[in-house]
């Protein structure tokens, strides 16, 4: 044995011969135009493709971390009865929930959490589409009775963050019966003289917009989202006709008066601060000049319907 074995030989081994493990999620591809996008500036971008401008999903606890301030707390929700029904399909429903609630650490498909939006005190609750297609059951309809009620306990608006495919049909008519449920939870909001704030986030669809997410005082989206009740090709299917060309989006639905506005998501926070501020303390508002970018929110405009330049702003007179 001389030194070249003993020594230089492990050495080289050692710098030549590891492997390193590289993870498999370095890198995401946009759904909308394909592009490539490096993770770290996919979430410096709030996971909005830096190429096209596409708003991707994103979890609930990601929308409490972009909306509230620093410090925000979770609250535990009630416990309900897990499977009432015993329902099964090619599974049963009792493990399609514990694997939910394992792999996203959640007992149901939405969160509630209070805290501060730039420094104004909020309620805010938002739906986990991961957990079973963020469908409603009675876990989440008690969810959002409680945030309606900490809201009122608070003194402080609700903001609803939805994401959603509809009732859970696993619970049958115990998830139907959530649908009035909610309703009489906005109703406590409103009477009590709070805002009542719904942002529709993709997809927002079936029996949660059937209920409270057309309830809000404001009425506000991302861009792009998937908004209806039943599937397009189910309307097309009834009504035997071809519908319009971005149907059931954001964008559409603005125009046709449904949405108050569509507000990009790295605007979001300081959007509901704006409007917190306006329905909360308008004399304040207005003191910090908050009126007049809250008046007239950076929204999507509306398209004139026939092609002209309605929607171009008036040329300022001559002097």
């Amino acid at each position: 044995m001389n030194w070249i074995s003993d020594w230089a030989l492990p050495k080289i081994q050692t710098l030549f011969g590891a492997k390193k493990e590289v993870p498999d999620n370095l890198w995401h591809k946009c759904p909308a135009c394909e592009q490539m996008i490096f993770h770290r500036d996919l979430e410096r971008a709030l996971h909005v493709c830096p190429h096209c401008g596409h708003h991707m999903r994103i979890g609930a606890m990601q929308r409490l971390k972009y909306t509230l301030d620093e410090g925000f707390q979770r609250i535990e929700l009630p416990k309900m009865p897990q499977d009432p029904l015993r329902f099964r399909d090619q599974r049963r429903y009792l493990d399609r929930l514990k694997e939910a609630q394992s792999r996203l650490q959640m007992d149901d498909a939405v969160l509630v959490a209070h805290g501060t939006i730039e420094g104004r005190r909020a309620v805010v609750a938002a739906f986990e589409f991961a957990f079973l297609g963020g469908s409603m059951g009675a876990g989440v309809g008690e969810a959002l009775v409680t945030a309606a009620k900490l809201a009122v306990l608070q003194d402080a608006p609700l903001i609803v963050f939805t994401a959603s495919g509809g009732a859970r049909m696993q619970e049958g008519a115990i998830s139907l019966m959530q649908m009035p449920r909610t309703v009489i939870a906005t109703r406590m909001v409103k009477e009590a003289g709070l805002p009542y704030i719904v942002v529709l986030c993709d997809p927002t669809t079936g029996g949660v917009t059937a209920s409270f997410a057309m309830l809000g005082d404001i009425h506000i989206a991302e861009p792009g989202a998937l908004i209806g009740f039943a599937g397009a090709r189910v309307i097309e299917q009834t009504v035997r006709e071809k519908l319009p060309e971005g149907f059931q989006r954001a964008e559409y639905l603005l125009r046709h008066g449904i949405l108050d506005m569509v507000v990009k998501r790295s605007e979001m926070r300081a959007t509901l601060a704006r409007l917190i501020g306006l329905l909360r303390e308008p004399e304040r508002a207005v003191a910090e000049g908050e009126a007049g970018s809250a008046a007239a929110p950076r929204m999507a405009l509306p398209a004139p319907e026939n092609g002209g330049d309605a929607a171009k702003p008036p040329a300022s007179p001559a002097a």
